[in-house]
């Protein structure tokens, strides 16, 4: 569903673009509400904008060219993507909340309200901030989608050594490696970590 006053697929707003043919898509039953904004790619950006299935963006959203955004997202009111952005599957973005271009919003992370995200954040944690912080596992999100409480476990296990404990990220990884086994989320936790070309959200 498009709501009134919605703008889609208009030229990107970077000086670079020259008006080369580029594109928007959008996948099935998203809800994107009045005054969202969604600009098409960039040659220098792969040429497309990406939107996938079931996602809510609502009104005033912006999301700038280039961007990849998965299913299950949602964005609240005026929350800003630069270009370039990915957000994955399940995440929730807060409203007036900024991310900043080539960052990466993990899977089921939760973005609060009015923060503005400078580097990765983590995938099912609790971002929140100017300059945005993480506040570790976001067991309520976790525990509505009907998670194994082994998961959160290790999940929880993880976080605490990336965030509170004396380890640095490189040890903390290799701690996490030992610890936890035959974990689905942590392994992606580990891999979000350690693509990651901006830093992460701790």
């Amino acid at each position: 569903k498009i709501f009134p006053f919605v703008s889609i697929g208009l030229a990107p707003q970077d000086l670079k673009y020259a008006g080369e043919p580029t594109r928007t898509e959008i996948g099935a039953r998203n809800h994107i509400r009045e005054f969202v904004t969604i600009h098409r790619g960039t040659a220098g950006g792969g040429g497309l904008t990406r939107i996938g299935d079931d996602n809510l963006l609502m009104a005033q959203a912006h999301v700038a060219h280039d961007c990849q955004i998965g299913n299950n997202v949602i964005m609240a009111n005026a929350a800003t993507l630069a270009g370039h952005v990915r957000i994955d599957d399940g995440a929730n973005v807060g409203a007036y909340s900024g991310v900043h271009q080539f960052c990466r919003i993990g899977r089921e992370a939760f973005v609060g309200g009015y923060s503005v995200v400078v580097k990765d954040a983590l995938p099912f944690a609790v971002i929140q901030g100017n300059h945005a912080k993480c506040y570790g596992l976001n067991r309520v999100g976790m525990k509505r989608r009907g998670y194994l409480r082994e998961t959160i476990k290790n999940l929880n296990h993880a976080f605490h050594l990336l965030l509170t404990s004396k380890l640095n990220t490189e040890q903390a990884l290799q701690k996490i490696k030992e610890d936890i086994n035959d974990c689905r989320e942590v392994d992606l936790l580990i891999d979000f970590i350690e693509t990651s070309k901006r830093g992460v959200v701790k």
